[in-house]
């Protein structure tokens, strides 16, 4: 690391000292973005100087209006005091089987779509149950680069958990590495992000089919992670009812668990709600080393009233009464959440170019042989630094992020940059700091 004492910094080396070392440099390392976020609140503090804040995924839009007047309406009938039901109301689950079917071409059953408290809940609540189905089954293979809190979910539960970088598997290499894995037996759940936290990859029709193939040929449970649903903003996915509709891998079988998320789509990240789809099969299907755990064996009902209404207690009402009004009017055709949310590809194509010119290097740059998609996400390092040290240097240049070491990722030189939370008046002060960190830099 840099004695940055020595250097011109837009933050006092001091400030930035003293509260990293507060809350401890292995939270950094560790991409803990709570942990960071607090860190860089209290450095905003003590400077006086405004953070160009890449470390969390918060939308940076305002929540749908749509949203926020059904759930006053629902609040203002008193179900602020009746318990919500473990399976969802009714009309919420009626919603987001028709919002699938409209924005995915997927046929399912209201009974099989319940809503959970974020996607983060389904996900937890996938690796509790879909994770124990078998006593032999123990691990939890994680696409990665993926999300953070996916890894520290696994480990919290007790569960073993294998990684594979996907980076140099595209295409027709993911199959011959994945059986590999898959081979071993020991793996009882899959989880991928499309497109992807942090980099941005979007797996093809071709790799999903991959995955959905080998799945069902090892009895692995596919977790299929949308939060950023249609956000490959190279193709128009933003017409209800018309194709093309997004790769996903409920087209490849029947054995699913597929996660939505309102935070990212619909700016509705601060209420917590989000959607867990399960597939007909999967949720009717039988385990008996469920009851080690729950009171039923089914998966269905191990999950809602065994995992979901043990955890949560269920999802507030009003949450589901504006996650239901949005929907219905994406669903109508009413509601362009697409539209609204193209500003994150616009950022991430001018951040790049700027980081670029200022000796960065992408660090996930290729979709398979096709240059990655601008989006909400994409990954930077910076040449003779480790992730960390790139996330601690950048903290004194009032630039924050993670280290990609935190996401499965073998690419350890890299961090992960968030645009969500850029203005685009932030974009010439960003320029700036970036061009003084390079200097800098070469100074020493």
């Amino acid at each position: 690391m840099k004695d940055f004492f020595k250097l011109q910094t837009t933050i006092k080396p001091e400030i930035i000292q003293k509260h990293v070392e507060y809350f401890d440099r292995r939270n950094i390392a560790a991409g803990n973005t709570r942990v960071m976020m607090r860190l860089v609140d209290f450095i905003e503090r003590d400077s006086g100087e405004k953070f160009i804040r890449m470390e969390i995924g918060t939308p940076g839009l305002n929540p749908s209006q749509i949203g926020i007047d059904a759930e006053i309406a629902a609040l203002k009938t008193n179900i602020a005091s009746v318990y919500p039901s473990a399976e969802g109301v009714t009309e919420t689950k009626e919603e987001i089987a028709r919002f699938a079917k409209k924005f995915l071409n997927l046929d399912i059953a209201p009974e099989h779509c319940v809503p959970t408290v974020g996607g983060i809940n389904g996900a937890y609540a996938t690796f509790m149950v879909a994770g124990r189905r078998y006593k032999d089954k123990d691990t939890v293979l994680l696409i990665d680069p993926g999300f953070p809190a996916h890894r520290l979910q696994v480990k919290m539960i007790g569960l073993k958990l294998e990684s594979l970088d996907i980076y140099e598997y595209r295409g027709n290499k993911l199959e011959a590495k994945l059986e590999e894995i898959l081979a071993k037996g020991n793996i009882s759940t899959l989880l991928f992000s499309n497109p992807n936290n942090p980099a941005w990859i979007c797996l093809s029709e071709e790799e999903i089919q991959i995955i959905a193939k080998l799945c069902e040929k090892y009895n692995v449970i596919p977790i299929e992670d949308l939060a950023y649903l249609g956000m490959d903003y190279r193709v128009d996915y933003s017409h209800p009812d018309q194709p093309p509709y997004p790769p996903s891998i409920t087209k490849y079988t029947d054995y699913f668990v597929l996660l939505l998320s309102s935070s990212k789509s619909f700016s509705y990240a601060g209420q917590r709600i989000g959607m867990m789809l399960i597939s007909a099969k999967l949720f009717d299907s039988k385990f008996p080393d469920l009851t080690q755990y729950y009171l039923s064996e089914v998966y269905g009902p191990a999950i809602t009233y065994g995992t979901m209404l043990l955890t949560s207690g269920g999802v507030p009402q009003s949450s589901q009464a504006a996650l239901a009004a949005m929907l219905r009017a994406a669903s109508d055709g009413q509601y362009q959440f697409l539209e609204e949310t193209k500003i994150y590809a616009e950022k991430a194509r001018i951040m790049k170019k700027i980081f670029l010119e200022n000796g960065f290097q992408i660090v996930y740059d290729k979709d398979g042989d096709v240059p990655i998609a601008d989006g909400f996400y994409f990954t930077v390092s910076f040449p003779g630094l480790r992730g960390d040290e790139l996330t601690e240097s950048l903290l004194y240049f009032g630039i924050s992020s993670i280290p990609l070491s935190s996401t499965g990722s073998l690419r350890i030189e890299g961090i992960r940059a968030c645009t969500s939370l850029i203005k685009m008046e932030q974009i010439p002060e960003l320029e700036q700091r970036l061009k003084l960190f390079r200097t800098q830099m070469a100074e020493m």
